[in-house]
């Protein structure tokens, strides 16, 4: 009963659903993601299922496995929210969108080509990582927000400067008055080294109120 059980090409596609999403979402809950383990697992599972349903008998129907990807923009989205200083979940959001396309692949019986697909994604969501540390290290864009103690336009190529001297390009973005304090919104640009410095740097600056770090 077991092996005939086990034999079943339905059930191995999603046990194979399961442990291609395991292998990914165990990866994301290291990394404390909002999609973790059980999430990605019941994307890659429900992927699968609903697979399976549009190829199964009397009501095999590809609109069921199409409507899939609709569906699963609706669950990406959810994960996408804009924090206080940039649109945070864009990499989860595209893991759920990638997952779903592997639960599909399970589904269609594909369960090597699935489970490279899914060491890829490992691959990426790790290594690549490192890579784009590294980049960082070479060239690395932020926005930061200062407000000054007060409205002399001074204080701008004072505070230029000092970027400057800490090997940080500052691009003005926009200037703001509020009340007797000027705010002003630069993009700076530099290795992540030197910004971290600047940044704290910035901090122990007695013209500068206040100072946001985007």
């Amino acid at each position: 009963m077991m092996r005939e059980w086990l034999a079943d090409p339905r059930l191995q596609a999603v046990l194979m659903s399961i442990l291609c999403g395991a292998i990914v979402g165990f990866e994301r809950e290291y990394k404390n993601k909002s999609a973790g383990f059980r999430t990605v697992i019941l994307i890659c599972f429900g992927s699968t299922v609903f697979t399976l349903l549009s190829r199964m008998g009397n009501i095999s129907d590809d609109r069921i496995a199409a409507n899939i990807v609709t569906g699963i923009g609706f669950l990406g989205a959810g994960v996408i929210y804009q924090g206080k200083f940039s649109v945070q979940g864009l990499t989860t959001a595209a893991v759920i969108w990638s997952m779903a396309g592997i639960g599909m692949m399970v589904g269609f019986e594909q369960y090597l080509f699935g489970l490279q697909l899914t060491v890829l994604m490992v691959v990426i969501l790790s290594l690549f990582q490192r890579i784009e540390h590294m980049l960082a290290n070479v060239y690395f864009m932020r926005t930061i927000h200062v407000t000054f103690q007060d409205i002399q336009v001074s204080h701008l190529g004072e505070f230029e400067s000092f970027l400057r001297e800490h090997h940080v390009r500052p691009l003005r973005k926009g200037l703001e008055k509020k009340g007797q304090h000027l705010t002003v919104v630069y993009e700076i640009t530099g290795n992540r080294k030197n910004i971290r410095r600047t940044n704290e740097a910035i901090i122990s600056l007695d013209y500068v109120y206040a100072f946001n770090n985007m």
